[in-house]
């Protein structure tokens, strides 16, 4: 299982790769190059060796994808994983997470107030209002 939050932290003296490196050392499932493709994937590769202290808060957004993405979890949580991107890059992770679902039989759950990202991506829809939980 991994997570997406909100606003994902990086250490900022750190570069991208060096981030998920740092990351991925924990648990020693992955190697440099899966790192390296995961970056490709979430088109943060040329970006790789940047400081994340210069990256955007959409290339954060991206990196914390790729965080979340890397180690090929089998269920994938995700909060507000659009905010901060830009139209082209919300496009390229709506395929991501579409491609993750159907064809590596990822189970995605995501916290969105956005409707078109919940109406694309959702097979069941849940509602929290006042502390209730209810199926849309």
């Amino acid at each position: 299982m991994s997570a997406l939050i909100e606003e994902p932290g990086f250490l900022p003296n750190l570069t991208g790769y060096q981030n998920l490196e740092l990351l991925a050392s924990i648990r020693r499932k992955i190697t440099k190059e899966d790192i390296l493709d995961t970056l490709r994937v979430v088109r943060l590769f040329e970006d790789r060796n940047k400081k994340t202290k210069h990256y955007s808060l959409g290339m954060k957004k991206k990196l914390g994808i790729a965080q979340a993405i890397m180690e090929n979890p089998k269920i994938i949580l995700l909060d507000e994983p659009m905010n901060a991107l830009d139209h082209e890059s919300v496009e390229e992770m709506r395929n991501l997470f579409l491609d993750l679902a159907k064809n590596k039989e990822v189970t995605i759950v995501i916290a969105s107030h956005n409707l078109e990202d919940i109406h694309l991506l959702c097979d069941k829809v849940y509602q929290l209002k006042s502390g209730q939980l209810s199926e849309s």
